[in-house]
């Protein structure tokens, strides 16, 4: 759909952030992997198991997206870390990464299948493919502001 084309364009600005929102790569850049598994004082979450939560949830957004089949993990236990810390720097970078990744992956997904956006997924309970973009950009703004209040209250957010 021509006419349409604006509105992918919205779609894929939406899902790599910036705007009105901190985007995932200056949340993640520079993270003291030292810090990342405190938990601040009035904070549930550590860096890293905000970090994890955005790409198991994302994930699983991705997967069920691309066809029949996939079956999500049990809520809450599987879309969270079982450890407040990474087990080490190379951790931390596994998972920026593969955060990034099955975002492009959505990405290239939706710029394939975007003249089908509104049709519900037969594998599904009415989702659609719009429905799915706007629910991974929702929770990611969520989970990546939370990440950055977790790094101001540590005291290693850039510039503070």
């Amino acid at each position: 759909m021509k006419s349409d084309e604006p509105l992918l364009q919205h779609l894929l600005e939406l899902l790599s952030g910036g705007n009105a929102h901190t985007t995932f790569e200056d949340a993640v850049k520079a993270m003291p992997i030292a810090k990342a598994g405190e938990r601040p004082e009035g904070s549930p979450h550590s860096a890293w198991e905000l970090l994890e939560h955005l790409r198991l949830a994302q994930h699983d957004i991705l997967k069920f997206s691309e066809g029949p089949g996939w079956h999500s993990a049990k809520w809450p236990e599987g879309y969270w870390p079982a450890s407040p810390k990474p087990e080490s720097a190379a951790a931390w970078r596994d998972s920026v990464s593969a955060f990034r990744a099955d975002r492009a992956a959505f990405e290239k997904l939706l710029r394939q299948r975007f003249s089908d956006i509104y049709t519900p997924f037969p594998w599904g309970d009415g989702q659609t493919l719009l429905r799915e973009a706007l629910l991974i950009a929702d929770h990611n703004a969520y989970h990546i502001g939370q990440l950055v209040l977790v790094r101001r209250l540590l005291g290693v957010w850039p510039g503070e």
